[in-house]
C-alpha cells in the first residue's frame, strides 16, 4: 500500500480531519505526513490536524469537536439548540475553564468562537451530550443554560433574554428542582426567583 492509500485509510477510519498521531500509528513516518503536505495530498487544518486536500471543507462542528480537548457549548448556542431562541448565533459560544485561553485562540483561528471563561468549581455543572448537525459536542443543560442567562445578564441582548425565559417556562422538559439546585450554586438565585415566580405563577 502507498502512502496515500495508507493517509486515505486513516480518514476512512477516523473521519474528515486527523491528526499526525493517526497517520504515524498507521505506519507512516514523521517526514511522510509533511511529505504528504508538501505534495498538496492533506491540509493542515490546524497544528498537527489535516483534512484530505480534495475533501469538502469539514462542518464546524466537527472542527470543534477535533479542537476542543476542553469546553463546553454555552449561552446563546445552547439556547439555539434548546429551541429557546430563533436567532442563530453568528459564533459558537463555548464555555472554557480560565486557564483555557490559547486553546480558545487556536480554535478561534478556525472557525468563529466566543469563550466565557468559567470557575472551576461550576465549570462541569449540568454538563450533557448533544448532537449538533451530527457531531456530538458536550453541552450545558437546559437548567444550566438559564441560569447562564441570568449570570451574562448584561451580555445578552433583552429580546433573547426575555424569550429564552418564556420558552423555558413553557418547556415540558423542564427540571425545576436542577435549576434551583444550579442557581444557588451559581449565585443567581435570588436574581432568578424574582424573574422566574411571576412567570411560573402567572
Amino acid at each position: 500500500m502507498n502512502k496515500h492509500d495508507i493517509a486515505k485509510n486513516v480518514f476512512d477510519t477516523v473521519g474528515e480531519i486527523a491528526q499526525k498521531s493517526d497517520f504515524i500509528s498507521a505506519g507512516l513516518k514523521e517526514q511522510d505526513v509533511y511529505s504528504l503536505f508538501k505534495q498538496g495530498y492533506i491540509e493542515r487544518v490546524k497544528h498537527g490536524y489535516y483534512k484530505l486536500s480534495f475533501a469538502d471543507e469539514p462542518k464546524e462542528e466537527l472542527i470543534l469537536s477535533k479542537l476542543m480537548n476542553q469546553g463546553i457549548v454555552c449561552v446563546e448556542s445552547a439556547l439555539f439548540y434548546y429551541g429557546y431562541t430563533d436567532f442563530s448565533p453568528r459564533e459558537w459560544t463555548i464555555a472554557v475553564p480560565r486557564s483555557f485561553s490559547r486553546t480558545v485562540k487556536a480554535i478561534q483561528a478556525e472557525i468563529p468562537v466566543k469563550a466565557y471563561y468559567v470557575q472551576n468549581n461550576v465549570y462541569h455543572l449540568g454538563e450533557t451530550k448533544g448532537t449538533f448537525n451530527g457531531v456530538t459536542l458536550p453541552v450545558y443543560d437546559r437548567e444550566r443554560t438559564i441560569c447562564d442567562c441570568f449570570k451574562y445578564r448584561t451580555k445578552l441582548d433583552n429580546e433573547i433574554f426575555n424569550k429564552a425565559i418564556n420558552a423555558y417556562v413553557a418547556d415540558s422538559k423542564k427540571n425545576l428542582a436542577n435549576l434551583s439546585k444550579y442557581a444557588k450554586e451559581m449565585g443567581v438565585y435570588s436574581r432568578m426567583m424574582n424573574v422566574m415566580e411571576v412567570l411560573l405563577n402567572g
